[in-house]
């Protein structure tokens, strides 16, 4: 299984508009990033994109991604669906509708602000086609790529990770309950949410982030969805040798 890393950064990305911070003025490139998502090729074929960020087109030409065959959607928030128009690209790759998959809330917020893409008009080329599947704790498959929803409190909604094979991805999340902690044990790889330092009342910290990590007990964790409050050097020196923060771009070969 391969994994890219499109994009690990917050709805505000970084660098911030209009900051001069450290990490918003550092010259390291892994400093530079894009609202979060990744791009799964599963061990039996299936490509799969997880969330469409604002800069989804960006992202998938800087990583060659010409190619989708579904969608995995963590929540409604725009900095995670706010590009679903460039998926009419994908779309005339697959020559017809696009699968997409995420919890009930999510299927209902995208037909209502992104109508034109469920409304099963003749392909034109102009828009995206999508069909969405709603799904909540019961594994189901992208061809024969089985995919475990992994259902996580975000502030007052529900958002979902996806665990495919060894790999597990949690991000925008302020709590994995214990049943869905059983989940994810014994990952190669486990990307959790990691805001900043300090407790955010919708998301993980960087100490809860390496909580839920020493839980689970992957090989390897990462962080992902980092404010500009995490530089990336000095940030990888306290998480310890075992986890590091995620940047755009990063590649794990599972």
């Amino acid at each position: 299984m391969r994994v890219r890393f499109l994009g690990t950064s917050t709805s505000y990305g970084v660098p911030v508009i209009g900051c001069r911070c450290p990490t918003c003025t550092s010259t390291d490139p892994r400093n530079k990033r894009t609202r979060a998502s990744v791009y799964v090729e599963s061990d039996e074929g299936a490509r799969l994109l997880i969330d469409t960020g604002p800069e989804v087109r960006l992202q998938c030409l800087r990583e060659g991604v010409t190619r989708i065959d579904a969608v995995l959607y963590t929540h409604f928030h725009a900095d995670h669906t706010a590009g679903i128009d460039d998926l009419k690209a994908f779309n005339a790759a697959l020559g017809g509708i696009l699968p997409c998959f995420g919890d009930a809330p999510t299927g209902a917020s995208l037909r209502e602000r992104f109508a034109y893409a469920f409304a099963g008009t003749p392909w034109i080329g102009l828009i995206p086609h999508i069909g969405f599947t709603n799904v909540d704790r019961e594994p189901f498959y992208v061809g024969k790529t089985c995919i475990q929803p992994i259902p996580m409190r975000h502030g007052a909604i529900r958002a979902t990770g996806y665990r495919i094979g060894g790999f597990a991805y949690l991000t925008d999340t302020s709590a994995v309950p214990a049943n869905s902690r059983e989940l994810v044990r014994d990952c190669q790889a486990v990307v959790v949410d990691a805001l900043r330092w300090e407790p955010h009342p919708t998301h993980l910290s960087v100490p809860e982030a390496l909580e839920l990590i020493g839980d689970v007990r992957p090989r390897r964790g990462y962080l992902t969805h980092v404010s500009h409050s995490l530089e990336q050097q000095a940030t990888n020196a306290r998480v310890g040798p075992d986890v590091e923060v995620a940047y755009d771009g990063l590649e794990l070969t599972l």
